[in-house]
C-alpha cells in the first residue's frame, strides 16, 4: 500500500463514517427515531475520525508536508465530507507521489526514525495503532458527548 493509496482510503472512510452521523441525525431529529442511529454512526465515525488523524500525520511525515498542510489535513476531517476534496487537491500537487520511505537522509529527524518504525513493520505498527485509537477513543466516550444531553 503506497502513501496516496492509504490516504485515498482513509479519506473515502471518513467521508463514509460523515454520511452515517449525519444520517444518525436525520433519524434522530428528523423522524424521532431514537438516539440509536447516532450512537451507531457516531460511534464509527468517530473512530474513523481519529484513525484518520493518525493517517494524515504519518503520510505527512513520510510526504515532508509543511505543517501547515499537516493541519489543513486534519482539519478537513472536521468538516463534513472536506477529506476527499483535500486529498484530490493534495494528490493533484504531487504531494502523495512516491513511496514509503525506509531510511534516513540528511534530513531525517526523529518523526522520521518513527516513521521507518512504521513502514518496516506495518502490521505491528497499524496493531498499536488500533489500540491507540481505541484508548483515545475509550477515554473520550467516559468524558462524554461534546454537547450536553438536554
Amino acid at each position: 500500500m503506497t502513501p496516496r493509496s492509504l490516504f485515498r482510503a482513509a479519506a473515502v472512510a471518513e467521508l463514509v463514517t460523515w454520511t452515517l452521523l449525519i444520517a444518525g441525525m436525520v433519524l434522530k431529529y428528523g423522524l424521532d427515531a431514537g438516539e440509536w442511529g447516532v450512537r451507531i454512526g457516531g460511534s464509527i465515525h468517530g473512530f474513523v475520525f481519529l484513525a484518520y488523524l493518525v493517517v494524515t500525520t504519518v503520510v505527512a511525515v513520510n510526504q515532508r508536508w509543511s505543517v501547515g498542510a499537516l493541519v489543513l489535513g486534519w482539519v478537513s476531517a472536521v468538516v463534513p465530507y472536506a477529506t476527499v476534496p483535500f486529498e484530490v487537491g493534495v494528490a493533484r500537487r504531487g504531494m502523495l507521489d512516491g513511496p514509503w520511505r525506509r531510511s534516513p537522509d540528511g534530513r531525517s529527524g526523529v518523526r522520521d526514525r518513527l516513521l521507518f518504525f512504521v513502514v518496516r513493520r506495518p502490521a505491528l505498527a497499524a496493531g498499536i495503532g488500533v489500540v491507540a485509537v481505541a484508548l483515545v477513543f475509550s477515554a473520550l466516550l467516559v468524558i462524554g458527548p461534546p454537547v450536553p444531553k438536554g
